[in-house]
């Protein structure tokens, strides 16, 4: 089993009156709330149900049932602590000024309001931009295009401000300039800017935007050509608080070497790393030969007995390489439900459905059971003492007249309760 030190905390907790002074003799328990690594998964599948059905004619989203709808959110509670939304440019503002942000808010408000700390995708991608992006190109250039995607940071990044705690700032910019899938003004724009500028853009609109926000660099291509991005970008000065690594495994997983040794590549940076779309498919795999993931295109992709089984065993292979390494702070499940997942693969955790695949249960017995820390029961020193250990995160610590809430990160740290006066 891997040493999980740098996971787990032990923190010095002091339990004092409301002057302060320490309390000897108190009984104090201490709960295990929520682990400080980020366990996510894409929340997609609910916005229509948290926060309605989309207001604009032609979206791409699926309807979906009530009750199914509070099972997968159930299901989504008991094991993720944190969430990806959907920011999607075209579908988020189809016409110019007018912006699904209410729906999404709410979406936002309902997740962060049972704890779990939300991220919105993307602010900046060259695929799935409005069509009037590419109209506004044509009449007035590319500083108009500049000038919209600025607005469009500032608009969503700051309306948002207290509700989503990070961004992906920028999607997929190594491939960004060269890519022809789709035409779009996007594209068009870093051809004449370049990667950096691109970066640079996104990174300072969203900072001044929020300033509390985290903003991630984030990319499938996880070749030396994106660490030669990351290290033109911090060499100009462009303040990245984490690195975005896609590992969609619909043609096979890639095993514990080959993901450590990615890992250790971009550890480099000395910036956290956060595995944003992790995908493994429980039927048939894609063909190998397949270059672009969008180019398999098949009527039906079942899920099956023998791929569930061997997606539950990687899946716990792939959560355990990933939480075992010092440098990451999250992994983002892409795919809630067989439903809504991407490309139609069977890649959800759940079936379409609703029901738990063996990969969900590989999941929650992990977060919920091995890396989960048992209650645990003291009493105060005559310093108002006790120590707590365990998995990092928050923890409710109760006494009898206090019950509060503190995060305790990894390593040695010192923290105090504060009770009320005894009678």
């Amino acid at each position: 089993m891997a040493d999980l030190a740098h996971r787990r905390t032990r923190a010095r907790v002091r339990v004092t009156d409301a002057a302060g002074r320490p309390l000897a003799g108190v009984p104090v328990t201490a709960e295990h709330v929520s682990h400080a690594f980020a366990f996510g998964n894409i929340g997609f599948d609910l916005v229509p149900w948290i926060g309605g059905p989309s207001p604009f004619a032609g979206s791409a989203e699926e309807p979906i049932d009530a009750a199914a709808a509070e099972t997968i959110a159930a299901r989504f509670l008991d094991v993720f602590n944190a969430v990806t939304l959907p920011f999607y440019w075209r579908w988020y503002e189809p016409e110019p000024g007018r912006a699904d942000d209410a729906r999404l808010r709410a979406t936002a408000e309902w997740f962060a309001a049972r704890g779990v700390t939300v991220k919105g995708h993307p602010l900046v991608w060259h695929t799935l931009t409005p069509p009037w992006l590419s109209a506004l190109e044509d009449a007035a250039g590319d500083a108009a295009v500049e000038d919209a995607i600025r607005a469009r940071i500032r608009a969503v990044a700051g309306g948002f401000a207290g509700v989503v705690d990070q961004w992906d700032a920028i999607n997929e910019v190594v491939i960004l300039p060269v890519f022809t899938a789709e035409d779009n003004a996007v594209t068009h724009l870093a051809r004449s800017r370049g990667r950096v500028k691109m970066v640079r853009m996104a990174f300072e609109e969203a900072r001044a935007a929020d300033p509390a926000a985290r903003l991630v660099l984030n990319d499938f291509d996880l070749s030396p050509t994106y660490e030669q991005l990351i290290a033109e970008c911090l060499d100009a000065g462009i303040a990245i608080d984490a690195i975005g690594l896609q590992t969609h495994m619909h043609q096979g997983y890639r095993g514990e070497e080959q993901i450590t040794r990615i890992l250790d590549r971009f550890a480099r940076f000395g910036l956290p790393l956060q595995l944003t779309e992790t995908t493994l498919v429980s039927g048939d795999l894609m063909p190998p030969d397949i270059v672009d993931l969008n180019d398999h295109i098949v009527d039906e992709w079942p899920s099956t007995p023998e791929g569930e089984a061997r997606q539950a065993d990687e899946i716990a292979r792939h959560y355990r390489t990933v939480f075992a390494h010092p440098a990451t702070e999250s992994l983002t499940y892409w795919g809630m439900t067989d439903a809504g997942a991407w490309l139609g693969a069977p890649a959800g955790l759940l079936r379409a459905d609703g029901s738990p695949k063996p990969a969900y249960d590989a999941v929650r017995t992990l977060v919920r059971g091995e890396w989960a820390t048992p209650p645990q029961h003291a009493v105060t020193d005559a310093d108002g003492m006790l120590v707590v250990e365990g998995f990092a995160g928050r923890y409710r610590l109760v006494t009898p007249r206090a019950s509060v809430e503190i995060d305790l990160p990894a390593g040695q740290v010192d923290a105090a309760i504060r009770e009320e006066n005894p009678a």
